[in-house]
Order: C-alpha cells, then sequence, then structure tokens
C-alpha cells in the first residue's frame, strides 16, 4: 500500500480510463462512463462521466462537458467541469471555462469567460510539478 499523496484528480481515479495516446487524431464526437487521457487530438464534442486529463502535447477542438478535469494541453472550444478543474502553467485555453472550482497556474492562458459555479473563487498557483 502506498502512502503517496493524493493530491491531483488523477491520482484518485476509481477506474480504468479511456486513452488516446499521442498522434491519434479523433473527428467526431466522444462520449465516456468513466476517466479519458488525452494526448493526441480530437475534433469534435465530448461527454466525459469521470476525470478529464489533457495532456502538454494534446488539443481538443470541441465543447467538452466532464465530471473534473487537469488541463495542461489546449482546448479549442469551451469546457464545463461539475466539481473541480485544474489548469496548468502550459495551458492555453480558447473559449469558455465553467466550472464548481477552479484552480488555475500561473503562466496558465485563457482567451474566454471563466465562470465559477460554487462559492470559492479561482485559486491561483505556481507550478511546482515538473512538465511530464
Amino acid at each position: 500500500m502506498s502512502d503517496k499523496p493524493r493530491r491531483r484528480l488523477l491520482d484518485r481515479m476509481a477506474a480504468a480510463p479511456s486513452l488516446l495516446a499521442g498522434g491519434t487524431r479523433l473527428v467526431g464526437d466522444i462520449e465516456t462512463p468513466g476517466p479519458l487521457i488525452l494526448s493526441g487530438q480530437i475534433q469534435g464534442d465530448g461527454r466525459i462521466d469521470g476525470e478529464l486529463s489533457i495532456g502538454p502535447e494534446a488539443h481538443w477542438h470541441g465543447e467538452v462537458l466532464a465530471r473534473s478535469a487537469v488541463i495542461a494541453g489546449r482546448i479549442t472550444g469551451s469546457i464545463t467541469v461539475s466539481e473541480k478543474i485544474e489548469i496548468a502553467a502550459s495551458a492555453r485555453i480558447l473559449g469558455r471555462v465553467t466550472a464548481r472550482m477552479i484552480a488555475m497556474a500561473r503562466g496558465a492562458r485563457i482567451d474566454g469567460d471563466i465562470t465559477v459555479t460554487g462559492t470559492e473563487p479561482v485559486l491561483e498557483f505556481d507550478e511546482r510539478r515538473e512538465a511530464q
């Protein structure tokens, strides 16, 4: 049993994730009942009923709905998260971000509206983990 801290959303994944590897390009809508890890590209809308991870080299072009998310790559379109979104310093979002809780690293770039649906303000932090 590991005593490793479980700080990031992806450290707490309850189910095996779907994976779109680097170099993969999906054109069309995607829906999954659990977590999704994106390292490639998606052009289409998505409904993720679990944790979403968009890696530093990944790009999603479309409207995204997820339970929770960690974004290190690019999104062109809107992302709506019912719980918490963590936006890394390497993230570039061109569109609307909506979530109950938002944590955003200094250096992240969002060109669009930010809406917090919960009671906490946007949490800004300095990125301490190295890019993976």
